[in-house]
């Protein structure tokens, strides 16, 4: 029993104090935002994920976020309007290559050992990066430009094409927990992705839909039946 409020509190106390960090970040770690795709393209103004994450931005005081993926092409991930919150949108361009599926070995390297920048590149509005900290600085002058108020949020994109989207965590936790680490540190990192797995669970109200009918919305997207087919 003790070892339960043992673990309770630890939870509390890292919590209050990666809460207090985070107060001078400029971005405030939030999780996974979809579980597969309901609608394509995404993130475009009118998806419903896209509107999801406008709807969180409002609910915190927030009119910009930051939502990250796993890139499959060299362009695009365009910064977005949808209403009046600005949707800034980075990729992680893998130089090892593109895969939808889990690669177990990076997994655990990037856990261990955290991720090397020398492996990727990162792309916004179809302009690559070589860093991530030359990435970074660029949305902070977009976030300058669109005169932000309130927290940063950020999110990963999370959608996951093929495999099952509970184990799979999808596109863009790489990046996202790359940036955590980039801020809080690795244990900070550990925290905030924590965190952001049970996120949707909790707040997402196509949760259920998404995971009910993951396979079937699979089959749709891969076959093009979701909308244009776009590589994200």
């Amino acid at each position: 029993m003790k070892w339960k409020v043992a673990i309770i509190l630890l939870i509390i106390l890292l919590a209050g104090f990666f809460y207090v960090s985070s107060l001078n970040s400029p971005y405030t770690p939030m999780g996974r935002l979809g579980f597969v795709k309901i609608l394509n393209p995404d993130m475009s103004p009118g998806n419903p994920h896209s509107e999801l994450v406008a709807q969180y931005a409002k609910e915190r005081g927030s009119n910009t976020v930051l939502v990250v993926h796993l890139a499959g092409h060299r362009s695009g991930y365009p910064c977005y309007y949808e209403g009046d919150v600005y949707i800034m949108e980075l990729g992680l361009l893998d130089k090892g290559g593109y895969s939808t599926s889990i690669k177990w070995d990076d997994v655990i390297q990037g856990f261990l050992f955290g991720i090397p920048d020398s492996r990727y590149e990162y792309v916004s509005d179809g302009i690559i990066f070589e860093n991530l900290t030359d990435a970074l600085d660029y949305l902070d002058r977009k976030a300058a430009q669109n005169g932000q108020v309130g927290p940063r949020l950020m999110f990963w994109h999370g959608t996951v094409r093929n495999d099952n989207p509970i184990l799979n965590q999808g596109c863009g936790l790489p990046l996202y927990y790359k940036i955590c680490e980039h801020y809080y540190g690795r244990f900070g990192a550990y925290y905030y992705t924590l965190m952001g797995m049970i996120f949707p669970y909790l707040n997402s109200p196509y949760r259920n839909f998404e995971i009910m009918n993951s396979a079937q919305l699979q089959y749709d997207y891969n076959h093009g039946l979701l909308g244009p087919l776009v590589v994200d």
